[in-house]
């Protein structure tokens, strides 16, 4: 007998992968993908699929190397071009994880997701920072997971109001420096001053207006394009810190 052992020529054996499944026609076609690669192209960061699969060919099970068959291919996917079939499944599969592999993705979302919170808000009763363990325990707590079709920063501003049901935070303001011709600013002020939460300094000399303090984020555009139209570009917008807090030590539990 020989000592030789030949792996079958419709059989491959593959290791450290990840698999891409999809169902068609009772049947099932698996890609044999590298780790973290499938979410890179998903997201465009990653264009070539020759650094996503770890071969160009259509599994019915990766896990045991067993190569599908062509006309099972053909007949679910009207192509017998197996790149063709593996960007498809790739594209619209559903990718298999390991449950440890699960939970770990979840805890790093949540921590992801938590730390953007913590730089967008604020102690709503003391203006200092809010620790991102503070914000982990409460997207914990009411049981938040990240969508896979939606932004994390897209999803951290939803959650915001959410927060603040158990938890004193809002957004953190920013502070701006306004600095228009006296002329447009007399015109202007009325308007704009009470887009502002805070003004600082309000001084008006020769040069024309000038004026300091905090808004909230979502006022910065209005402020911006009202300045830009009123003044025929001549005022001038300038951001002097994106998220204003109160100095002091932040007490970490």
């Amino acid at each position: 007998m020989s000592k030789n052992i030949k792996t079958p020529t419709n059989q491959k054996v593959l290791t450290n992968v990840a698999v891409v499944r999809m169902k068609k026609m009772g049947k099932r076609f698996e890609i044999a993908c590298y780790k973290n690669k499938v979410l890179n192209w998903r997201n465009k960061s990653e264009k070539d699929i020759d650094e996503v699969l770890q071969t160009p060919s259509v599994f019915s099970n990766v896990s045991k190397g067993q190569m599908a068959k062509k006309d099972e291919i053909m007949a679910a996917f009207g192509t017998d071009n197996q790149l063709e079939v593996c960007r498809l499944i790739l594209d619209k599969g559903e990718l298999q994880i390991s449950d440890k592999e699960r939970q770990t993705t979840s805890d790093n979302s949540v921590k992801e997701v938590a730390l953007l919170i913590a730089n967008m808000v604020v102690d709503s009763e003391t203006s200092r920072p809010v620790a991102p363990s503070t914000i982990t325990k409460a997207l914990t707590d009411i049981h938040f997971s990240l969508k896979a079709n939606r932004s994390a920063k897209q999803q951290a501003l939803e959650m915001i109001p959410k927060l603040q049901e158990s938890l004193p935070i809002e957004r953190a303001k920013m502070k701006l420096r306004v600095a228009c011709p006296a002329k447009e600013g007399r015109a202007l002020i009325g308007r704009m001053k009470p887009l502002f939460n805070e003004v600082e300094v309000e001084n008006w000399d020769e040069q024309g207006l000038e004026m300091v303090g905090l808004i909230e984020p979502g006022a910065y555009r209005t402020i911006d394009e009202m300045l830009r139209k009123e003044t025929k570009e001549a005022g001038r917008l300038e951001i002097l810190s994106l998220k204003h807090v109160v100095d002091g030590e932040l007490e970490i539990s």
